[in-house]
């Protein structure tokens, strides 16, 4: 009875660990697809921000303190960010849905400097690229986390779980096997004995 549960339990470790396999391939394909796309996405945004700062500096240059202050200090533009999630092969990563309302410039102009226009136009346009890339990249985190998992259970299964089965069934199979020619020698010792 042992051995035919070992021998069905086998079976079903071998389908598993073919399926996992096949899963921590996938979910290395879709990893990696994502990682370029972070990449990409990361070089762009950082160009963009830079133009951006570089745009404030010199428009803070040329105005005083105290306008680039006042230019600043109510925000006009409403921002709204709601979050979902979506299943990749059994990891629940995060959506992003961004939306924004107004316009970026909510002061005079005519005291400000065009630089200060340019910055907040590049500002509010890379916020957009900004929570894309935070979604991007936390989803390639939680994929690293399953896709260490998976790894872990391949392993597991290739190395420990389906060899200690294989040795038990081997065990099992050989002692039976010597039990049957144990029985076997008995009877033909008897045999002998009852036609001599």
């Amino acid at each position: 009875m042992e051995l035919i549960r070992l021998k069905s339990k086998l079976k079903v470790a071998e389908r598993g660990h073919k399926l996992l396999k096949e899963k921590r391939d996938g979910l290395m394909k879709e990893f990696m697809g994502i990682i370029r796309e972070a990449r990409d996405l990361r070089n762009k945004v950082e160009e963009r921000m830079a133009e951006g700062f570089r745009a404030f500096v010199f428009a803070a240059a040329d105005m005083r303190f105290e306008v680039t202050e006042e230019a600043l200090a109510v925000p006009s533009r409403k921002t709204r960010l709601e979050v979902d999630t979506k299943n990749v092969m059994s990891v629940q990563v995060p959506q992003f849905n961004y939306s924004e309302e107004g316009n970026p410039v909510c002061y005079a102009l005519a005291t400000t400097s065009s630089g200060l226009d340019t910055s907040l136009n590049i500002f509010a346009e890379s916020l957009a690229e900004i929570v894309r890339l935070a979604q991007i990249e936390h989803s390639a985190r939680l994929m690293a986390v399953e896709i260490e998992k998976t790894r872990r259970r391949v392993n597991a299964l290739e190395y420990v779980f389906v060899p200690e089965m294989r040795r038990n069934i081997k065990y099992i199979s050989n002692k039976l096997d010597e039990q049957e020619r144990s029985a076997l020698v008995g009877l033909m010792v008897m045999k002998e004995n009852m036609s001599s």
